[in-house]
């Protein structure tokens, strides 16, 4: 077994694929015995070392867990394709399991923090991101971020990346990693503002804030994403870190809403007292409204929505709106094509009740008395049932627009849709108002609508 497994290593040494089944078959367990150990060079391992491609690409396709085990240093096969330089293989790895990007090696290191901390192949960040996005949350046992790492090893161009690619993200998490991640604590509480205000650099504090920009919430603060108040284990904020001296980063975290940490509120160890103080009665009476209107049962289930289901409910949204918009301009029973009989215009209250609408004709500036009015639905002469029918298609067509706003992930694409939908909503309205002609009628039933779509668009960029 013993010599089998050192003629193992000196094949992946060579690359020889040949005598590596000439090895699997005089012991077809060879691999088996290999993976059962915790920790081992593996002929994966030895590959990757060594660079020999094809032949590492052969022994992942036999043995995957090869490519996620570490070896007694504390290494997987990628750890050491990288420290060796051998950054084709490491490409070809990737392209047989993405989720490598987020192998922990020794000190919890992923490949992703290593290429940071060496500083080499700071090429392949862009790769790494856009197979696992989710990798740049990783953190080591020091508790430290991707972006830690770049600002203790001075890698500002590698910091600035990563903050724009956050900033620029469209991922499924991207929201929670931009709040995470450009918040995230180390072992000593700090953040990357923390770090970045006590050695002072200037630039790298320019190019945090600057991404905050169009992101303000309260009071001209950069408060959606970086927290620019957070105290580190010794009560410190970014403005108890920054220099005296540096005139210029204590300006742009004052504009940012920084303070120092005296003036905070301090922890005392017990729970927030926001949820411990006891329900007003407009509390509860927000609570209830809340729960009427679904807001956060709605916006829970909403963030659970895998790509797949977002796609097949905007798929059946659109197909709803459409329907419904479909049944304003071709209404049951259709449009009355013509006025009928009429007769001149005799003035208010004496028209005749055989002739009860009145035409405008502007054009020659006269107005006649008609039995009808063209365009009008011929189903309003029963007016109960079709009221109650336009009724339920507008509910139709307001929760269909309102799925599809809340589906869409926050993003400029959003601000777009929400506009399309405000041009979709008057175009119905405006058809309703035309085949009814009932304007004072309309009145209420547009407002209300309209309060509601207004409503639904405030929730759906709270997400």
């Amino acid at each position: 077994m013993d010599a089998n497994v050192e003629r193992l290593k000196q094949v992946a040494q060579s690359g020889d694929i040949g005598a590596f089944y000439t090895l699997i078959r005089e012991d077809v367990k060879l691999l088996e015995h290999i993976d059962e150990l915790p920790f081992a060079d593996t002929p994966l391992h030895i590959a990757a070392s060594a660079g020999k491609i094809p032949f590492a690409v052969e022994t992942m396709g036999l043995k995957p867990s090869f490519a996620r085990k570490l070896d007694p240093n504390g290494f997987s096969p990628i750890h050491l394709a990288l420290q060796n330089g051998h950054i084709e293989l490491v490409r070809r790895l990737l392209q047989l399991d993405g989720d490598l990007v987020r192998v922990k090696g020794r000190e919890r290191l992923t490949p992703l923090h290593y290429v940071v901390e060496s500083g080499q192949h700071l090429n392949l960040l862009d790769e790494f991101l856009l197979l696992c996005p989710n990798s740049i949350t990783d953190v080591t046992v020091q508790n430290e971020t991707v972006l830690h790492i770049a600002l203790k090893n001075t890698r500002l161009e590698a910091f600035q990346f990563f903050v724009g690619w956050l900033a620029n993200s469209s991922s499924e998490n991207a929201e929670f990693n931009k709040r995470t991640v450009l918040n995230w604590q180390d072992n000593e509480g700090n953040t990357v503002l923390h770090i970045l205000a006590s050695t002072n650099q200037t630039q790298a504090v320019r190019h945090l804030l600057s991404w905050c920009k169009g992101f303000v919430a309260v009071n001209h603060r950069c408060m959606r994403f970086v927290d620019v108040n957070r105290k580190n284990l010794e009560g410190k904020t970014a403005w108890d870190m920054s220099q005296e001296g540096n005139r210029e980063i204590r300006i742009m975290l004052r504009r940012a809403g920084a303070k120092p940490g005296s003036t905070l509120p301090t922890s005392n160890g017990y729970p927030n007292p926001k949820y411990q103080r006891p329900l007003t009665v407009s509390d509860s009476t927000i609570e209830r409204l809340g729960d009427a209107f679904l807001l956060r049962s709605l916006r829970r289930e909403i963030r659970k929505f895998t790509v797949e289901w977002r796609n097949i409910l905007l798929v059946v949204a659109a197909l709803l709106v459409t329907l419904s918009f479909q049944a304003v301009l071709t209404p049951p029973g259709g449009v009355w094509q013509d006025h009928g009989q009429c007769q001149p215009y005799h003035g208010q209250g004496n028209n005749s009740s055989n002739y009860p609408k009145v035409i405008d004709l502007r054009h020659n500036h006269t107005k006649l008395e008609c039995e009808r009015k063209a365009g009008t639905a011929i189903a309003l002469e029963y007016s109960l049932f079709y009221w109650l029918f336009l009724t339920c298609n507008t509910a139709l067509f307001l929760l269909s627009t309102s799925l599809i706003v809340l589906l869409i992930l926050n993003s400029p694409i959003k601000a777009l849709f929400t506009l399309l939908n405000i041009i979709l909503c008057f175009s119905y309205f405006y058809s309703i108002n035309t085949i009814t002609d009932a304007r004072y009628l309309m009145i209420p039933l547009e407002s209300t609508a309209c309060i509601y779509f207004v409503y639904i668009q405030l929730l759906s960029w709270k997400q």
